[in-house]
């Protein structure tokens, strides 16, 4: 963001510290995705650990996010709503002519 003071935050990720710089106004988002990345490791290691790697562990907390991502920028998919406002635009412009 243009003028966003940048601040230096660190993160822990499941049993990993990393430090970033980020936009300050955007720290809870950070820390959001932080917790997310988190719970989601926990989950897969819990079940998983000592049957999968960790990375394959990993990977399955990053397929599980990824997917949570998807489905929720499909759901705000709004091309249904443009055609309908498309066509009772048409529907009106023909009605005033």
């Amino acid at each position: 963001m243009v003028g966003d003071k940048e601040r230096r935050i660190t993160l822990h990720l499941y049993d990993t510290d990393i430090t970033v710089n980020i936009p300050a106004s955007e720290e809870e988002l950070y820390r959001q995705s932080e917790r997310l990345i988190t719970d989601a490791m926990n989950t897969y290691s819990s079940m998983y650990k000592g049957v999968n790697t960790e990375k394959e562990i990993q990977y399955m907390a990053l397929v599980d996010i990824a997917l949570r991502h998807a489905r929720l920028q499909a759901s705000k998919d709004v091309e249904p709503y443009e055609n309908i406002l498309s066509k009772l635009t048409s529907e009106i412009e023909d009605a005033l002519k």
